[in-house]
């Protein structure tokens, strides 16, 4: 027990360090934390650090608060998804969707194509389908406060990319799911219970909320049932075949956004923040267990620099085309392109599901990894550029984001 508390003392205190510091660069809190596992992890000293901090018998006790944290963050995610920013940005969607969706993933499928030489796959179908899911995907928590941080909260640039973050996000993780059934081979049976899952939780989950839940215990004894719900439900979807963060993103959609008294929904995203705020951590530090840079060579630089080029090049050039087709001027269109190349944490989540079911190799990993740190980390300076220097990177004070929580400030 002595050794799992200071393990996680000594990732906690890493990780809120490195967060600090990034925030004093102007980066997400998410890029210091997650730079911080990558430093815990076997890339320096040969693994000795993480030998020495997180001995074998206290990992996959860390292992399980990690799988904690991450429902907390899938179930905030989906908490924060509102259709009413959707529905106001309709007439666009198709062109932007088209732009930040499908060019993204068809130069991503075309790099999974050539590297599959180098990192051969079990089923190459699911291995491109994946790659290129994984360089189309936006980081909805990142990107919203970005927005808020350089003052476009209540520009048209802001509601477009926080409109086609959520399509983005609902359609990148229902194609996951797809893949994560094939990867997996399914549970035969199991699978038959996701479509009465799926209606229990769009139908049945919002009324018990409203009448049972909300509607007669006090905040304090509904907001543990609340977590009780989204850990169940990711563990619903972990034993039917799919990854946890399916059930509890799904738990969090389905909360009802009106009926619920006192402001529940409200305040439900400002109480459940602060733990998985602290279990997040361990999540990027059991990732970084896996990634290790110290054996890069010619080949993998060369690996790593068409990764970014794909990544970035497909996400600038897709967004700023279909905005463009879609009548937005120059510069929304530039700034739209930015934002939407941001990935983050939500990037990381679906590599470690993609490395824990096989479809990466460890190398594969560590290099989309530090992909998805470098597009985050130049998303700023880049916003800045594209806004030809109007934006200052100072939000308005107190600024909110337009959503039920501030669920994942920073990240």
């Amino acid at each position: 027990m002595s050794s799992l508390l200071l393990a996680l003392a000594a990732l906690v205190l890493v990780c809120q360090v490195m967060a600090a510091l990034a925030r004093r660069l102007g980066q997400p809190s998410v890029v210091g934390e997650i730079v911080g596992g990558l430093l815990l992890g076997p890339t320096l000293f040969g693994g000795r650090v993480t030998d020495t901090l997180f001995p074998a018998d206290t990992r996959s006790l860390l292992g399980a608060f990690a799988n904690v944290g991450v429902a907390l963050f899938m179930f905030l995610v989906g908490l924060e998804f509102d259709p009413r920013v959707v529905r106001r940005s309709a007439g666009m969607m198709g062109w932007l969707c088209a732009g930040s969706l499908v060019v993204p993933f068809g130069l991503g499928a075309l790099l999974a194509f050539r590297l599959l030489g180098d990192h051969p796959s079990r089923e190459p179908v699911v291995f491109v389908v994946f790659l290129g899911t994984a360089m189309a995907v936006t980081a909805f928590p990142v990107l919203a406060r970005i927005i808020v941080d350089f003052g476009l909260l209540a520009s048209r640039v802001g509601g477009l990319a926080l409109a086609l973050a959520a399509v983005g996000d609902v359609i990148a993780w229902t194609v996951l799911a797809v893949v994560v059934l094939v990867a997996a081979g399914g549970h035969s049976w199991h699978l038959l219970l996701l479509l009465p899952y799926a209606a229990a939780m769009v139908f049945v989950v919002p009324w018990l909320l409203r009448r049972q839940v909300v509607g007669r215990l006090p905040q304090s004894a509904a907001t543990p049932l609340v977590v009780a719900g989204v850990l169940a439900s990711g563990g619903a979807t972990e034993w039917m075949g799919l990854h946890l963060i399916f059930g509890a993103f799904l738990f969090g959609l389905v909360v009802p956004r009106t009926g619920l008294r006192g402001g529940f929904r409200e305040r439900l995203g400002t109480s459940i923040e602060p733990l998985a705020s602290f279990l997040m951590p361990i999540y990027f530090v059991v990732a970084g267990f896996r990634v290790d840079l110290s054996h890069l060579d010619v080949t993998a630089i060369g690996e790593l620099l068409l990764i970014l080029l794909v990544a970035g090049g497909g996400k600038l050039l897709g967004v700023y085309g279909g905005a463009r087709a879609a009548r937005l001027d120059h510069r929304s269109a530039a700034m739209l392109a930015t934002l939407m190349n941001v990935r983050g944490l939500t990037e990381l989540v679906l590599l470690t599901v993609g490395l824990s079911l096989g479809i990466l190799d460890a190398d594969l990993y560590s290099l989309m990894v530090v992909m998805a740190v470098v597009t985050t980390v130049v998303s700023g300076p880049l916003l800045r550029l594209s806004s030809g220097s109007s934006l200052k990177g100072e939000g308005a004070p107190g600024a909110r984001l337009p959503t039920p929580s501030r669920s994942e400030e920073g990240r």
